[in-house]
């Protein structure tokens, strides 16, 4: 997809479908996508704050006449770089899925602030939440949930345009939606998809997030718009399929083997993987994958982890500075 230049702003994708890219696509930098027919139009997911989602709002108004009134908000997901700019999208109707209502509140942006306020109390790993997070702003951000839920598959027209909301969570989220326009061969997949940076699976199961891929591959779909990274085709979310399926089968061994999720993290050669953004997201799929291995449910502190997260990243550093991560450069 050489065509899609990766560049911050509104993308015109054909067929009245456009994406809004937030490079580098690392934590936080999330996309949006805009659907329009007629008058109407649908977007896609907001921004991690106020003014991120203002400008981005403002871009697609000045470009696109139907953004001017936004009819509907799609939420893919829970998460508060696709959400905590909902309350701009004044007069939309918001629809989400089951799952992600329900973890809707779980990180909110208040939290967010706290946490932010506070980053000395929580050691390492609160220098390395401010490091990922330190470009947003969470003040004055009041939480917008979505009017309307549904569960499995839901069907709503853009204009004339039918519209496809498919549900494929657990896997990156409780709640993952992927919204399909068939008549356009256009997918937008939340964070179902990263495309040139690392996923990071919070809820799993990891063989759930393998078949949403697999669902996506099935789709008669030429343009994948990622939750993070580039315009994309179907290239890209089987290489996401290898990484997922790669990671599943390396902690097996591990745990197998009776290693902690620590040992078995800093374990993994990631080889051609390594050198994918945010690559220290290992350390969450292989607890991920460790509570898959052993029923563990319910969730867990994030919080914790991005200490081992950022102890990992500086191993990865320094084995891709010395050729000892395995990637062929």
């Amino acid at each position: 997809m050489a065509k899609w230049q990766y560049s911050k702003g509104l993308h015109d994708i054909g067929h009245g479908c456009f994406a809004y890219l937030q490079p580098d696509g690392g934590w936080g930098w999330s996309n949006a996508g805009l659907i329009t027919d007629g008058e109407a139009s649908l977007l896609v997911d907001t921004l991690f704050d106020l003014k991120l989602t203002a400008d981005m709002l403002k871009t697609m108004r000045d470009a696109v006449p139907q953004a001017k009134h936004i009819g509907t908000l799609v939420n893919t997901h829970a998460n508060g770089d696709h959400t905590f700019g909902n309350e701009l999208v004044k007069g939309a109707k918001i629809i989400a899925s089951n799952g992600t209502n329900d973890e809707f509140s779980h990180v909110t942006p208040a939290a967010f602030k706290t946490i932010m306020d506070n980053v000395h109390q929580f050691g390492k790993a609160g220098e390395f939440v401010l490091e990922c997070f330190r470009p947003f702003d969470f003040s004055g951000i009041t939480l917008t949930p979505p009017d309307e839920t549904f569960s499995g598959e839901m069907e709503v027209t853009v204009g004339s345009k039918k519209v496809r909301l498919i549900e494929v969570g657990p896997a990156h989220t409780k709640g993952d939606t992927l919204v399909y326009v068939p008549s356009e061969k256009i997918l937008y997949t939340g964070d179902i998809l990263f495309h040139g940076g690392t996923p990071i699976s919070w809820a799993g199961p990891m063989s759930n997030w393998v078949k949403a891929l697999d669902k996506i591959l099935e789709l008669d779909v030429d343009i994948v718009v990622p939750g993070h990274g580039g315009i994309a085709d179907k290239g890209a979310v089987r290489d996401m399929r290898g990484y997922l399926t790669f990671v599943t089968d390396e902690t097996r061994k591990r745990y197998d083997k009776g290693m902690s999720v620590i040992e078995a993290a800093f374990d993994i050669a990631l080889g051609d993987y390594a050198h994918w953004g945010d690559a220290e997201r290992l350390m969450v799929n292989v607890q991920t994958l460790y509570d898959d291995f052993s029923g563990h449910q319910g969730g867990r502190d994030p919080i914790p982890y991005f200490e081992h997260m950022k102890a990992l990243r500086e191993k990865l550093d320094r084995d891709c500075a010395t050729g000892a991560c395995g990637h062929k450069h």
